[in-house]
C-alpha cells in the first residue's frame, strides 16, 4: 500500500503564490485561506426555507391585525368599508398561510411514500425516523402560531358584530308602573246582589298596554333579523374563517 502524505500546506503555498501574483491584497489574501479552515455553514434544505417563508408570512399576519385593532374595533375611527377591507386582507393572508402549511404536509408525506425505495432493503434508520419527526413538529408549531393569531382577529371580529346588532336592537319603551291610588280606584266594585262590575277603563288601558308590547316585541324581532342578514351580507370568506379561527388548521 503507498504512503499517504498530507499535501494541504502544498496546497496553501500553492494559492498564497497565485494570489500574490494576481496582486491580491494580505487582508484578501487571508481571507482566502481562512476559508479552507472555517468552512461556510451547509444551505438549509427547500423544506426548511419553505418554513420560515411561512414563519414570516405568519409574523407579518399577525402584524397587520396587530396594527390597526384600535380602529378597527372603535366605530368611529373608520367606515364599515374599511373594515370590511381589513377583513378581506386577513381572509387573504390566512388562506395563503394555510396553502403554505398544506404544501409542507404534502412535502413529507411525498418523502415518506418515497423514502424506502431509496434505502437499502427498505430499511430506515434511526436519523431518518427523527428528521421525519423533526419535519412534523415545524409543521406542528406553524400550526399553532396561525391559530393563535387567528384567534386574536377572531375576537376582534366577535366584537364589531355584536356592537353591530346591539346597534340594531331598538329601545323598548318602559311603561310607568300604576301607583297604588290607581291600582286602588281600579279595584272592582260590586252590586248590592253580590254581583261584580268589571270597570271598562282599566281593561282598556291594559290590552293598549299588552299590544304595545307586542308591538314593541315584533320590531325587535324584526330588526335583529335585519341585523343578522346585514351581518351575513358584509362577511367575508365566512366558511374558511370560521374553519380556521375555531379549529386548529391540523
Amino acid at each position: 500500500m503507498a504512503n499517504v502524505r498530507d499535501r494541504t500546506e502544498d496546497f496553501k503555498d500553492v494559492v498564497r503564490a497565485g494570489a500574490l501574483s494576481l496582486g491580491y491584497s494580505e487582508s484578501k489574501l487571508a481571507a482566502i485561506l481562512a476559508s479552507f479552515i472555517m468552512h461556510k455553514p451547509p444551505q438549509g434544505s427547500l423544506f426548511t426555507k419553505a418554513a420560515l417563508k411561512t414563519l414570516k408570512s405568519i409574523i407579518e399576519l399577525e402584524h397587520f391585525i396587530v396594527k390597526p385593532r384600535k380602529d378597527y374595533v372603535d366605530l368611529h375611527r373608520i367606515t364599515e368599508q374599511e373594515r370590511d377591507n381589513i377583513e378581506h386582507e386577513v381572509g387573504f393572508f390566512v388562506k395563503a398561510c394555510k396553502d403554505q402549511i398544506d404544501i409542507l404536509k404534502n412535502r413529507i408525506h411525498d418523502e415518506e411514500k418515497n423514502g424506502n425505495s431509496k434505502t437499502w432493503l427498505h430499511i430506515r434508520d434511526d436519523t431518518y425516523a427523527d428528521m421525519v419527526a423533526h419535519k412534523h413538529g415545524v409543521i406542528l408549531i406553524l400550526s399553532e402560531q396561525l391559530h393563535s393569531v387567528t384567534t386574536q382577529f377572531d375576537r376582534l371580529r366577535s366584537m364589531r358584530f355584536q356592537d353591530a346588532i346591539n346597534r340594531a336592537m331598538p329601545k323598548r319603551k318602559m311603561h310607568r308602573i300604576p301607583d297604588s291610588k290607581s291600582f286602588e280606584a281600579s279595584k272592582p266594585e260590586f252590586t248590592e246582589l253580590g254581583e261584580q262590575v268589571l270597570p271598562s277603563g282599566p281593561m282598556k288601558v291594559q290590552d293598549q298596554l299588552l299590544d304595545d308590547e307586542t308591538r314593541a316585541l315584533q320590531v325587535e324581532l324584526t330588526s335583529l333579523l335585519d341585523a343578522v342578514q346585514e351581518t351575513e351580507t358584509n362577511m367575508v370568506e365566512m366558511p374558511a374563517l370560521n374553519h380556521l379561527m375555531s379549529t386548529h388548521v391540523l
